[in-house]
């Protein structure tokens, strides 16, 4: 591959601004670093300006940001310019990929238009959460029933984190199993790893969106009554809500915000325990974060998190009541052989199987076939 070129195309109103705003750049940009060792060059389509140039230096050296060039227009009409702007170099270059579905649509044009292989990367199945979330905008539905099958149709190779979300696609969509590679979220585990840190006894973290999908009114509702700190590392719309509900509650909650994500080993290697109280997950990140510094973890027994936790071997699986989330605190926390064996395992599992190298061999051996 090393005479190939690989143009990455963002989400929609993303860029490498955005991911800094939101503490991931460093995770984010780690792998595309790596595999531009594998092409001859790698190509970033963003939707910012010329000021997303100011993160080349942290870039490898064959690595091209290609910023938005009318930066007055609106990304989602922008995104239709994008194979015209960058004809010449979209042109040129062999392969497309997506960072998720909401990124195909100038790549699905800059297929049809240049006939470039396009490899179709979605963290999550777009259709699939709406449907969770029981959105019910009709024309929006549609669309995305439009672009998605567009999508699969065209793309000769389609990524996805969970196998809960091959299957949607096979069965939605109609897709050949053999078109579809279930590559998970890979864990960078030189920097996510136990230390030596004694964690702050009674101290429970969460990592995530506070967002109603996480469930975490009733993760409030559990804690009443214990005597137990809850960290919360993230920003979402519930925040206002959950701060009522602690003082309500007489929960002990820290809401710490958005860090960046190379600090969040520290802390989560601070407290006694991780827990994601979810009512669905993808291949959730934080989760796989928080094994890989050994910590015992909780998750609800819902599709995504139950693809990766094994009842009381490398995690403990519970129900999404507050009742059930309880239980599990509690259970958990009394139990120093449990949490340690728990812990110890989750480490294995994270190496074994999301480890950053492990996950880039595969994605490699998807361009090589191509």
């Amino acid at each position: 591959m090393k005479n190939k070129s690989l143009v990455l195309f963002f989400t929609v109103g993303n860029s490498l601004k955005t991911w800094q705003e939101i503490g991931s750049l460093e995770r984010e940009i780690k792998p595309y670093n790596l595999l531009a060792t594998h092409f001859k060059k790698i190509l970033f389509i963003t939707y910012n300006g010329t000021e997303e140039k100011k993160f080349q230096k942290i870039l490898a050296s064959n690595i091209e940001i290609l910023p938005t060039k009318i930066p007055f227009l609106s990304s989602k009409m922008y995104r239709f310019l994008v194979p015209f702007i960058y004809k010449k170099k979209l042109k040129r270059a062999d392969i497309y990929k997506t960072n998720q579905m909401p990124a195909v649509i100038p790549a699905l044009l800059a297929k049809l238009l240049y006939k470039k292989k396009l490899v179709v990367r979605c963290g999550y199945e777009w259709l699939r959460n709406l449907q969770r979330e029981k959105k019910t905008n009709t024309w929006k539905i549609k669309f995305i029933i439009l672009v998605e099958k567009l999508a699969y149709c065209h793309a000769d190779r389609i990524i996805i984190t969970s196998v809960g979300d091959k299957n949607f696609i096979q069965k939605r969509f109609q897709v050949p199993a053999s078109k579809i590679e279930v590559i998970p979220n890979y864990i960078d585990t030189k920097l996510f790893h136990p230390t030596k840190t004694k964690p702050e006894p009674n101290t429970i973290s969460f990592v995530g969106r506070l967002s109603p999908e996480k469930n975490l009114v009733n993760l409030l509702t559990a804690l009443a009554g214990l005597k137990v700190t809850l960290v919360l590392f993230g920003n979402g719309p519930l925040k206002k809500e959950l701060e009522n509900s602690a003082k309500k509650l007489n929960v002990k909650v820290e809401f710490r915000g958005t860090i960046p994500n190379n600090l969040l080993p520290y802390e989560l290697n601070k407290r006694v325990l991780f827990i994601l109280p979810s009512l669905y997950e993808g291949n959730p990140k934080a989760l796989l974060e928080a094994m890989a510094c050994g910590l015992p973890c909780i998750g609800t027994n819902v599709r995504g998190i139950r693809e990766i936790i094994q009842h009381k071997e490398n995690g403990y699986l519970c129900e999404t009541s507050a009742e059930s989330i309880q239980k599990a605190i509690v259970e958990v926390l009394n139990n120093d052989g449990l949490r340690q064996k728990m812990g110890q395992n989750a480490r294995k599992t994270i190496l074994e199987n999301f480890s950053l190298e492990k996950i880039l061999d595969k994605e490699i051996k998807i361009y090589e076939s191509l």
